[in-house]
């Protein structure tokens, strides 16, 4: 059985293979100093550990190891196999990835490796045996940390091999790969399987990475099969691990905006608990980062590690303002609230060299713990201390569900027609935002998920519905559930073929509509909608719908089109589907939730007329926690339902006003 985390992990990334051994002593009486507790370490330390093909040295590793442990320090292990040693590029060539414009690399960089390369994988899997035959024992490793921040794509021989074996297997025939594939088109047909070439710059794809093709349902499953080989290396160390390690959980870090080569949801089955790095850029929307906590908690419907987060700057934004005072506090206990059970950053102590090496971190440059985020990285780590026993494994419930899934990322962003300005994570953002602002708690959910869950299920844009997804989106709604989509849905099946019969095609009925064609807003261009008497503006695109069943709610105030449907709702059986038909803006969707909303009955956490974000998690002994965020630089009030709470950060009674980035995290 695997172990779940005993404490609240406050730490980080440790890189003390940079530094001489003398300097670890003080390092860690700097991180006791500010309460931390834990130590991500060994991620990039292959070249340390094998000088040489074969040849093992844990000697410096298990020096620091016993350092950290002696301090009471939980560790959590790196496999080091993210990044490669010089010696296995000149010894190995095949492990280097061909990328997509069809070069192989050399060695340098990281996460640089083919997934498919045999060379590679079993100098992975001798290096992993040996640590896990090492280290199973020791107690004070509590999670095992595999490779890092999986992603990238290859398109070397090994590949392209490995892909037509996995195309063999999922469609039998060439005749029913032709069939999926649309192949006819361009005179594309496949006599044989070793005809089937990559989908990169050289061949069908073109433009930016995973954003034009002329084969869709060739490049969408190239992007399934390399989500899969780089989730069969991670499965592979696991193995590896479980095998001397059977109970300590093993993890692999997450991350990006998010990242769209990786199928989360698919390797969420294969993660003993989720892991994030997060890092918003300054410019961020406060809504972005909390809906990409709420996905990593909802990919296993439970608390999730903060893997990595920045303590002020991070290296890789063209520009980084220091977080304000307040504001690093504020956007750790944000990851919290949406269900973090961990509060981590990359990185503990400042590297003196390299690309990384103007990163915050813990020990900054100076090394001094005298200066302003010293104090507060303290100040965090003292409430953690405290608070953490209660927060830990407390869960978030919620009654709404957005869908998110990978296979429509892929396929939406491919379209080639209608618009170049398709971007999928923005339209599932626009919606998310609704619920946001009303402090309604939220799961980003796949499309496998159970739908019963939720009261209410939207799915912006879902371009791409597989066999059976309407069928169980009309039985859900049949059944006294709420629906909500939007214009690019129902239109092609998971191969990227079009439902025939009128868009959105499956899901006609649920929706009572049919949508004859889509007109694309040009730049610049506005076409308004008229809701409840009042006028919205719209962009993008402007579906025109013909209500079968459905009632409308909008009509277009603009172009040939005006006074047509923009905006449907539908009864159907006990519940209700809502058709969405251009892209409203910010003013037009709040004014649309509130209706629909009200109609569904799920409720806010707070009524009063506010600007903090609001989220509550609930521990297994029923205790409400309200976290309760100023993700400003401005001084607001706390909502009149807190007035006689407590804050479990300082024991203190609720402060009725809260100055900007101020956090309470309130109960009774």
């Amino acid at each position: 059985m695997t172990k779940t985390l005993s404490r609240f992990l406050y730490g980080g990334d440790y890189n003390p293979d940079q530094w001489t051994e003398e300097t670890w002593p003080e390092d860690i009486k700097v991180f006791k100093k500010a309460d931390l507790n834990s130590a991500t370490i060994n991620i990039f330390s292959w070249a340390v550990l094998e000088p040489r093909e074969g040849v093992y040295d844990f000697s410096k590793l298990d020096k620091i190891v016993q350092e950290l442990s002696d301090a009471n320090f939980n560790i959590v292990m790196g496999t080091a196999t993210a990044a490669m040693p010089a010696w296995m590029f000149k010894k190995y060539p095949d492990i280097a990835r061909v990328d997509y414009q069809g070069r192989r690399h050399v060695f340098g960089q990281r996460h640089n490796f083919c997934p498919n390369s045999k060379n590679y994988q079993r100098l992975d899997s001798e290096l992993v045996k040996k640590l896990a035959q090492h280290y199973a024992d020791n107690p004070h490793i509590v999670v095992w940390h595999v490779n890092n921040e999986y992603g990238g794509n290859c398109y070397c021989g090994n590949c392209q091999n490995a892909f037509r074996d996995w195309l063999r297997n999922k469609y039998k025939t060439l005749g029913a790969l032709n069939k999926a594939w649309n192949m006819n088109v361009w005179s594309h047909t496949i006599y044989d399987w070793d005809e089937i070439v990559v989908p990169n710059e050289l061949g069908d794809a073109w433009g930016p990475e995973s954003s034009e093709t002329i084969v869709a349902g060739l490049s969408i499953d190239y992007l399934r099969f390399q989500s899969e080989s780089l989730q069969n290396l991670f499965k592979m160390e696991k193995a590896v691990i479980k095998k001397y390690d059977p109970e300590t959980p093993v993890t692999t870090n997450f991350h990006s905006l998010p990242n769209k080569m990786i199928d989360y949801q698919k390797w969420a089955q294969d993660q003993d608990i989720i892991s994030y790095d997060s890092y918003p850029t300054y410019d961020a929307p406060a809504y972005k980062p909390a809906f990409l906590y709420d996905l990593m908690r909802s990919l296993k419907h439970q608390p999730f590690m903060l893997m990595e987060s920045a303590p002020s700057q991070v290296n890789w934004q063209s520009y980084s303002p220091l977080k304000r005072p307040g504001q690093m506090a504020a956007t750790e206990l944000q990851a919290v609230a949406h269900g973090a059970d961990t509060v981590q950053f990359f990185q503990l102590k400042q590297a003196v060299g390299g690309s990384e090496k103007f990163h915050s971190a813990i020990i900054a440059h100076s090394q001094r713990t005298d200066t302003r985020a010293f104090r507060e990285l303290a100040d965090l780590g003292q409430k953690l201390k405290e608070a953490g026993p209660t927060i830990l494994g407390s869960k978030t419930k919620a009654k709404v569900a957005i869908v998110f899934d990978w296979s429509n990322f892929w396929s939406y962003e491919y379209v080639d027609g209608i618009t170049q300005d398709l971007n999928y994570v923005d339209s599932i953002l626009d919606y998310y935002r609704q619920f946001y602002e009303r402090n309604i708690p939220t799961d980003i959910i796949g499309v496998d998920d159970d739908f019963s869950n939720y009261d209410l299920v939207v799915a912006p844009v879902l371009y791409m519905v597989k066999a059976g997804l309407a069928e169980k989106i009309n039985s859900y709604v049949e059944k006294g559930g709420h629906f909500v989509t939007t214009y690019m849905s129902g239109m092609v099946d998971s191969t990227d073929n079009v439902y025939l019969g009128g868009y959105p095609g499956p899901l006609k009925d649920v929706t009572g509509i049919w949508v004859e064609e889509s007109d694309a807003m040009v730049p610049g261009q506005k076409v308004r909608v008229k809701m409840d008497d009042k006028e919205y503006e719209t962009s993008l695109m402007c579906d025109l719908i013909h209500p079968n069943k459905a009632k409308v709610l909008a009509s277009y105030a603009d172009e040939f089109y005006a006074g047509t449907a923009a905006i449907t709702e539908n009864d159907y059986g006990k519940g209700k589907a809502w058709y969405v038909g251009t892209k409203l803006g910010h003013q037009g969707l709040t004014q649309l939730f509130n209706h629909i909303v009200l109609e569904t009955g799920v409720e806010s956490l707070v009524c009063d007329s506010h600007k903090l974000e609001v989220t509550k998690r609930v521990t297994a002994d029923g205790k409400k926690l309200y976290f309760v965020l100023n993700m400003s630089n401005e001084e607001r009030e706390l909502p009149n339902k807190f007035a006689d709470y407590e804050d479990i950060l300082t024991g203190e009674k609720a402060k009725s006003s809260m100055k900007g980035w101020d956090v309470q995290v309130l109960t009774k």
